[in-house]
Protein backbone atom coordinates (compact mmCIF):
# COMPACT_ATOMS: atom_id res chain seq x y z
CA UNK A 1 0.00 0.00 0.00
CA UNK A 2 3.09 2.59 -0.08
CA UNK A 3 2.98 5.28 -2.32
CA UNK A 4 -0.59 5.45 -3.02
CA UNK A 5 -2.30 8.34 -5.04
CA UNK A 6 -4.21 10.62 -2.47
CA UNK A 7 -7.14 9.41 -5.05
CA UNK A 8 -6.95 5.99 -3.99
CA UNK A 9 -6.18 6.70 -0.19
CA UNK A 10 -9.38 8.15 -0.12
CA UNK A 11 -11.49 5.79 -2.39
CA UNK A 12 -9.99 3.31 0.39
CA UNK A 13 -11.20 5.00 2.85
CA UNK A 14 -14.82 5.40 1.28
CA UNK A 15 -14.99 1.85 1.10
CA UNK A 16 -13.96 0.83 4.35
CA UNK A 17 -16.41 3.43 6.01
CA UNK A 18 -19.29 2.03 3.47
CA UNK A 19 -18.32 -1.72 4.53
CA UNK A 20 -18.37 -0.41 8.26
CA UNK A 21 -21.90 1.19 8.10
CA UNK A 22 -23.23 -1.51 5.65
CA UNK A 23 -22.15 -4.64 8.50
CA UNK A 24 -23.23 -2.57 11.40
CA UNK A 25 -27.03 -1.92 10.00
CA UNK A 26 -26.94 -5.71 8.93
CA UNK A 27 -25.63 -6.47 12.69
CA UNK A 28 -28.56 -4.16 13.77
CA UNK A 29 -31.26 -5.91 11.87
CA UNK A 30 -29.88 -9.57 12.81
CA UNK A 31 -30.13 -7.94 16.45
CA UNK A 32 -33.43 -7.19 15.83
CA UNK A 33 -34.77 -10.21 14.66
CA UNK A 34 -32.77 -12.28 17.11
CA UNK A 35 -34.51 -9.82 19.87
CA UNK A 36 -38.03 -11.05 18.69
CA UNK A 37 -37.11 -14.58 18.35
CA UNK A 38 -35.67 -15.03 21.45
CA UNK A 39 -36.31 -11.73 23.37
CA UNK A 40 -34.19 -10.59 26.48
CA UNK A 41 -31.61 -13.01 25.89
CA UNK A 42 -30.73 -11.41 22.57
CA UNK A 43 -28.95 -8.38 24.03
CA UNK A 44 -26.65 -11.04 25.98
CA UNK A 45 -25.86 -13.00 22.59
CA UNK A 46 -24.98 -9.65 20.97
CA UNK A 47 -22.74 -8.63 23.83
CA UNK A 48 -21.31 -12.59 23.19
CA UNK A 49 -20.80 -11.47 19.64
CA UNK A 50 -18.72 -8.41 20.56
CA UNK A 51 -16.53 -10.77 22.60
CA UNK A 52 -16.14 -13.50 20.11
CA UNK A 53 -15.43 -11.23 17.58
CA UNK A 54 -12.77 -9.22 19.66
CA UNK A 55 -11.07 -12.62 20.03
CA UNK A 56 -11.22 -13.77 16.88
CA UNK A 57 -9.04 -10.13 16.49
CA UNK A 58 -6.43 -10.84 18.75
CA UNK A 59 -5.99 -14.44 17.65
CA UNK A 60 -5.58 -13.55 13.81
CA UNK A 61 -3.61 -10.87 14.99
CA UNK A 62 -1.30 -13.50 16.97
CA UNK A 63 -1.05 -15.83 14.02
CA UNK A 64 1.27 -13.66 12.31
CA UNK A 65 -0.20 -14.52 9.19
CA UNK A 66 1.05 -12.52 5.86
CA UNK A 67 -1.52 -10.68 3.87
CA UNK A 68 -2.53 -12.29 0.41
CA UNK A 69 -1.41 -10.88 -2.85
CA UNK A 70 -4.25 -9.15 -3.90
CA UNK A 71 -4.81 -5.21 -4.14
CA UNK A 72 -6.50 -3.49 -1.64
CA UNK A 73 -6.80 -0.43 -3.79
CA UNK A 74 -9.68 -1.34 -6.36
CA UNK A 75 -11.97 -4.21 -7.82
CA UNK A 76 -12.45 -7.89 -5.39
CA UNK A 77 -9.59 -6.89 -3.56
CA UNK A 78 -10.86 -3.85 -2.47
CA UNK A 79 -14.60 -5.19 -1.53
CA UNK A 80 -12.47 -7.74 0.26
CA UNK A 81 -10.34 -6.05 2.38
CA UNK A 82 -13.60 -3.37 3.33
CA UNK A 83 -15.26 -6.82 4.78
CA UNK A 84 -12.82 -8.40 6.36
CA UNK A 85 -12.05 -5.17 8.52
CA UNK A 86 -15.88 -4.30 9.45
CA UNK A 87 -16.68 -7.94 11.37
CA UNK A 88 -16.34 -6.27 14.23
CA UNK A 89 -18.89 -3.52 13.11
CA UNK A 90 -21.34 -6.53 12.40
CA UNK A 91 -20.98 -7.15 16.28
CA UNK A 92 -21.28 -3.81 17.08
CA UNK A 93 -24.56 -3.71 15.40
CA UNK A 94 -25.90 -6.77 17.19
CA UNK A 95 -25.89 -5.33 20.43
CA UNK A 96 -25.49 -1.23 19.70
CA UNK A 97 -29.53 -0.72 19.98
CA UNK A 98 -29.21 -2.38 23.88
CA UNK A 99 -26.90 0.28 25.15
CA UNK A 100 -29.18 2.90 24.12
CA UNK A 101 -27.42 5.04 21.10
CA UNK A 102 -29.18 6.59 18.71
CA UNK A 103 -28.86 4.49 15.31
CA UNK A 104 -28.18 7.38 13.28
CA UNK A 105 -25.46 9.11 15.19
CA UNK A 106 -23.89 6.35 15.72
CA UNK A 107 -24.01 5.60 11.71
CA UNK A 108 -22.16 8.99 11.05
CA UNK A 109 -19.51 8.67 13.72
CA UNK A 110 -18.50 5.09 12.69
CA UNK A 111 -18.51 6.68 8.63
CA UNK A 112 -16.42 9.18 9.44
CA UNK A 113 -13.98 7.92 11.99
CA UNK A 114 -14.03 4.59 9.77
CA UNK A 115 -12.92 7.03 6.24
CA UNK A 116 -10.72 9.46 8.55
CA UNK A 117 -8.60 6.82 10.16
CA UNK A 118 -8.36 4.48 7.17
CA UNK A 119 -6.98 7.61 4.94
CA UNK A 120 -4.57 8.51 7.71
CA UNK A 121 -3.48 5.28 8.46
CA UNK A 122 -2.47 4.67 4.78
CA UNK A 123 -0.56 8.09 4.46
CA UNK A 124 1.27 6.68 8.26
CA UNK A 125 1.94 3.23 7.05
CA UNK A 126 5.42 3.78 5.81
CA UNK A 127 6.27 5.12 9.31
CA UNK A 128 4.14 3.02 11.46
CA UNK A 129 4.78 -0.30 9.56
CA UNK A 130 3.42 -3.98 10.03
CA UNK A 131 4.25 -3.69 13.85
CA UNK A 132 2.21 -1.08 15.08
CA UNK A 133 -0.85 -2.86 13.23
CA UNK A 134 -0.75 -5.94 14.38
CA UNK A 135 -0.70 -3.88 17.90
CA UNK A 136 -4.04 -2.15 17.29
CA UNK A 137 -5.86 -5.07 15.90
CA UNK A 138 -4.31 -6.87 19.35
CA UNK A 139 -6.31 -3.80 21.01
CA UNK A 140 -9.10 -3.15 19.20
CA UNK A 141 -9.70 -7.03 19.69
CA UNK A 142 -9.06 -6.33 23.57
CA UNK A 143 -11.09 -3.69 23.38
CA UNK A 144 -14.19 -5.20 22.23
CA UNK A 145 -13.85 -7.77 24.17
CA UNK A 146 -13.92 -5.61 27.33
CA UNK A 147 -16.74 -3.21 25.65
CA UNK A 148 -18.79 -6.75 25.50
CA UNK A 149 -18.28 -8.35 29.31
CA UNK A 150 -19.20 -4.51 30.40
CA UNK A 151 -22.10 -3.95 28.10
CA UNK A 152 -23.49 -7.59 29.68
CA UNK A 153 -22.59 -7.18 33.40
CA UNK A 154 -24.60 -3.30 32.96
CA UNK A 155 -27.68 -5.44 31.55
CA UNK A 156 -27.43 -7.72 34.00
CA UNK A 157 -27.20 -5.50 36.81
CA UNK A 158 -29.41 -2.90 35.30
CA UNK A 159 -27.44 -0.51 35.85
CA UNK A 160 -27.19 0.36 32.12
Amino acid sequence: MRGLPRAAKIRIGVAFATAEVTMTLIGVAIGQLAGRLIGAAAGYIGFAALVGVGAYMVFESLRENEAGGFDLSRGWGLLLGALSISLDSLGIGFSILYIGVPLAVSLVCIAVVAAASTTVGLSLGRVLGARAEAAAAIWGGIILIGTGVVFAALKFFAAG
